[in-house]
C-alpha cells in the first residue's frame, strides 16, 4: 500500500515541504531514498524500537520510502515521526484519511517519546502558507509553533499519542498562544537599567542618540570605566520589537537551536557578546549545512564586541558587508542561503595596549607610536561604518557615592520611541530604510539639509579639528537623529556641535 505523509526541511531560516512516500509490498528489504543524510537513515532503528515499546512491529515486508523532492538533501532527526506514521499507515495500523492535512516533525527516542527539534517556527509558517490545516510537533515545541495564526498546532508527548490521534481513539485540543499577553508581560521588562549607572552622563546621552537613530557605536576608555556595563543596558532603551521583528528573530534562534524549550516567541531584543577569539564562520554563519552566526543571532538587537582590536583582522573585515547591507549571504556549491543581519554594533576598546592613554590620573606606559598602532588594528572601512565614537572616562568617587537617582531606562526609551516614530513617517515610502543610520548618501541633501549657520559650524569643525572626510556624512546622520530627539524639523547648529563631539577617533592628534 502506498501512503504519503508530510514534513518540512529548513534551509537558512525558511522551510520547504517534504513529501514522504511509503510503499509496503511483499519482500524483505528496506530502501530509503531521496538524498537523506546519515541521521535520517538511522531513523529505522529508532522507529523499530519505539514501535516495540507500544506493542507494534516494523512490517515484515519490503518497505520503500522516498523523500521528495529527491534532489534536496534531507538532514536531521526531525523526520522520525512522519516516517514512523507513514510506515504504520502503509501497514494499515494507522488510518490514513487525515494524513494529507497535517505536517509532522519530531525525533523519536527508543521508548517512543517525542524529543524537541530545531526550526519549528519557520515550519509552522510554511505549513500555513501551503494550506495545511494542522501541525503535529513534540510537546516542548508546541508553544513556539502556536504563535502562527491560521493553523492548528498539536503538541504530542509520545508516538502512541499521534497514532491514537489519527485513529480517532483520543481527542486532543490544539495549543493556543496569546501573543498580546506575551508582549504585555515581558517586552519591556529588563533585569538591568540605566539608572544603575552612576555618572557617565555624556556616554548615556550618546547611547540614547545611537538607539534613536540605529547608529553603530564605539566606546573607547580605560579598564573599569564602565563600557561593558553601559553596552549591556542598551537593549533596555531601544524601541520594543514589533510582531514582525519578533517572528523573524524567533525564527533565527529556532533554526540555530538557541530557543529554550517551551519558549514561544522572543519579545526582547537580543544581545549577543561573542568572545574575541571567535572564528569568521561562527560570526557570520556557515558550515556544510549553513547555520546562522552571531551577527544573525543579533538581528533586530545589539551585537557587542568587547575589546574590539583583539578580534582577528579577518573576523572584523567580514563584518563590513553585513553592516552595510544588513544581510549576509552564505554560498555553497549546491545552494545559497541569506540570513538577516540588521543589528546595532557596539564596540568597546582600550585606547592603547596598557589601557591608560588619556587617563586623568594614571600614566600611559606604552612606547611612542604604540597607541596609533593599536588603533590601526581597526581598519578605516570598518571604522567608517561606525557613526559614533565616544570616549569613556573613569567616574569620580563623588559620583559613585552620591545618592542622586539616575534617569531610568523607561524614560529614555520613551524619547527614543518618539524619535523613531518621526523617522518612520519620514521614510514611510522607502521600504528598505527605517531609521537615520540606514540613509544612503544620496538622501542626505533631502533629509539633512543645513542652514547657513549650521553648515558654517560643520566646515569650521572639519578645519579646526582635522576631521576626516568620511566623518561628514556620519555627522549629518547623527545630527538628524539629535534633532529628532528634540522633536525639531530642522537641524540646528547645536545639533551639529553635539554630533561633532561624537567623532573622537577622527580627530587629528587624538592618538598622540
Amino acid at each position: 500500500m502506498l501512503v504519503k505523509t508530510f514534513s518540512s526541511a529548513v534551509f537558512g531560516i525558511e522551510a520547504a515541504t517534504v513529501t514522504i512516500e511509503v510503499n509496503v509490498s511483499p519482500g524483505v528489504r528496506f530502501f530509503l531514498v531521496g538524498l537523506a543524510d546519515t541521521a535520517v537513515k538511522e531513523s529505522q532503528q529508532r522507529i523499530e524500537s519505539a514501535l516495540r515499546s507500544i506493542g507494534l512491529r516494523w512490517p515484515g515486508k519490503q518497505v520503500v520510502i522516498n523523500m521528495a523532492p529527491a534532489d534536496v538533501r534531507k538532514e536531521g532527526s526531525s523526520f522520525d515521526l512522519p516516517l514512523a506514521i507513514g510506515v504504520m499507515a502503509a501497514n494499515e495500523k494507522v488510518i490514513r484519511r487525515r494524513l494529507d492535512s497535517f505536517v509532522m516533525l519530531g525525533e523519536l527516542s527508543l521508548d517512543g517519546t517525542l524529543k524537541p527539534v530545531r526550526g519549528i517556527l519557520p515550519v509552522a509558517l510554511n505549513a500555513r502558507e501551503k494550506g495545511f490545516s494542522g501541525l503535529i510537533v513534540p510537546l516542548a515545541n508546541a508553544k513556539e509553533a502556536a504563535v502562527v495564526d491560521g493553523i492548528s498546532v498539536y503538541g504530542m508527548d509520545h508516538l502512541s499519542d499521534v497514532i491514537d490521534f489519527f485513529n480517532g481513539m483520543k481527542h486532543y485540543d490544539p495549543v493556543k498562544a496569546d501573543i498580546s499577553e506575551m508582549f504585555r508581560s515581558t517586552a519591556n521588562k529588563y533585569d538591568i537599567d540605566f539608572s544603575d549607572v552612576k555618572g557617565q552622563e555624556k556616554v548615556k546621552r550618546a547611547l540614547e542618540v545611537a538607539a534613536a537613530g540605529g547608529h553603530n557605536v564605539c566606546m573607547v576608555g580605560p579598564p573599569g570605566a564602565g563600557k561593558t556595563m553601559l553596552a549591556r543596558r542598551l537593549p533596555s532603551i531601544v524601541p520594543p520589537l514589533t510582531l514582525g521583528e519578533a517572528l523573524e528573530t524567533t525564527k533565527i534562534h529556532s533554526v540555530a537551536g538557541k530557543l529554550g524549550n517551551n519558549t514561544s516567541l522572543m519579545t526582547k531584543r537580543p544581545f549577543r557578546s561573542p568572545h574575541h577569539t571567535i572564528s569568521d564562520i561562527a560570526l557570520v554563519g556557515g558550515g556544510s549545512n549553513p547555520q546562522p552566526g552571531e551577527i544573525s543571532l543579533a538581528n533586530n538587537g545589539v551585537l557587542f564586541m568587547d575589546e574590539l582590536p583583539e578580534f582577528k583582522r579577518t573576523v572584523l573585515e567580514v563584518m563590513r558587508q553585513p553592516l552595510e547591507d544588513r544581510t549576509i549571504t552564505i554560498s555553497r556549491a549546491r545552494f545559497t542561503v541569506d540570513f538577516p543581519a540588521s543589528f546595532m554594533m557596539v564596540g568597546s576598546m582600550n585606547p592603547c595596549p596598557c589601557g591608560f592613554h588619556n587617563h586623568p590620573t594614571k600614566e600611559c606606559v606604552c612606547s611612542p607610536g604604540a597607541v596609533q598602532k593599536y588603533l590601526n588594528r581597526i581598519s578605516g572601512p570598518l571604522l567608517d561604518r561606525i557613526d559614533i565614537h565616544i570616549e569613556v572616562v573613569p567616574v569620580e568617587v563623588n559620583s559613585l557615592t552620591e545618592e542622586k537617582q539616575s534617569e531610568q531606562s523607561a524614560v529614555i526609551r520613551d524619547r527614543v520611541v518618539r524619535a523613531r516614530e518621526r523617522q518612520s513617517v519620514r521614510f514611510r515610502e522607502m521600504g528598505d530604510i527605517h531609521c537615520n543610520a540606514q540613509m544612503r548618501s544620496t538622501m542626505l541633501s533631502e533629509f539633512c539639509a543645513l542652514s547657513g549657520e549650521g553648515g558654517s559650524v560643520l566646515r569650521n569643525a572639519i578645519d579646526l579639528l582635522g576631521l576626516s572626510a568620511r566623518a561628514y556624512d556620519r555627522i549629518l546622520k547623527v545630527s538628524r537623529t539629535i534633532a529628532d530627539l528634540e522633536q525639531c524639523g530642522e537641524i540646528e547648529p547645536a545639533h551639529i556641535s553635539e554630533a561633532i563631539g561624537y567623532r573622537n577617533l577622527d580627530r587629528e592628534g587624538w592618538a598622540g
